[in-house]
């Protein structure tokens, strides 16, 4: 079946998708690490593709900036297409003196300034968590590469130019490691859709030490991330 924003027919995506903000992120992906390559969506140009990664069907799929994108296309994987899991492999700014520019956050769980949740009326506050089966392989997976990685909380933010200027501050006061825009929404339908989801990170920039990257460095530089998400797909 085709949805609003995504013309894949049934099949054409495969159990476990990889997901990164930028759509050419996606493409750089599936031209660089897949085989047997095809397109299966290029609705508003959020660009999906399914290949062969080592004799594994993998696919790979734009998400959007901000979790109100990311909240649609995860749902539509999840609920239409028969996805298992979404690896999302996005960037994120670092709120640890201890982490540097290209270093990987893999994300335990989401803290948010989010009121994405409220769609669901619970009766509290909701805990927004990855997948433990794929933390626990993306860990090992990033020892046995003897990469730079950090495992915690990160906070998933509706804000990237923020009002409140000590708002990185008070996040990283309680133990946030990074801000990125989008996990809380993925982790959430995930468990609503009783499915796995998990975030790959990699510091694109320091808001308290002025390390940054490029944006055609965040496209098509961040291999660590990339084929560690494979790997565990």
């Amino acid at each position: 079946m085709n949805t609003p924003h995504n013309e894949a027919k049934k099949g054409e995506i495969a159990p476990v998708v990889l997901m990164p903000g930028d759509p050419l992120r996606a493409k750089y992906v599936a031209e660089h690490y897949l085989k047997d390559v095809k397109v299966f969506n290029t609705v508003r140009n959020m660009l999906g593709y399914t290949g062969d990664y080592q004799g594994k069907r993998v696919s790979v799929m734009g998400s959007g900036m901000g979790m109100p994108s990311i909240g649609i296309y995860s749902h539509e994987l999840y609920h239409f297409y028969d996805v298992d899991a979404i690896i999302r492999i996005g960037s994120c700014g670092a709120l640890n003196e201890n982490i540097h520019v290209r270093d990987l956050i893999l994300v335990q769980g989401a803290c948010t300034d989010s009121r994405y949740a409220s769609q669901f009326e619970l009766p509290g506050t909701y805990s927004a968590i990855s997948s433990f089966d794929l933390l626990e392989k993306a860990v090992n997976c990033c020892r046995e590469k003897d990469l730079r990685f950090h495992v915690g909380n990160v906070i998933a933010s509706d804000f990237f130019y923020h009002a409140d200027a000590n708002s990185a501050e008070k996040w990283a006061s309680v133990g946030c490691l990074g801000v990125e825009m989008e996990s809380y929404a993925l982790f959430m339908n995930a468990a609503y859709a009783k499915k796995k989801a998990m975030t790959l990170l990699t510091v694109s920039d320091h808001l308290f030490l002025k390390e940054d990257t490029t944006p055609q460095e965040r496209e098509k530089t961040f291999h660590d991330m990339m084929e560690v998400a494979l790997e565990i797909a």
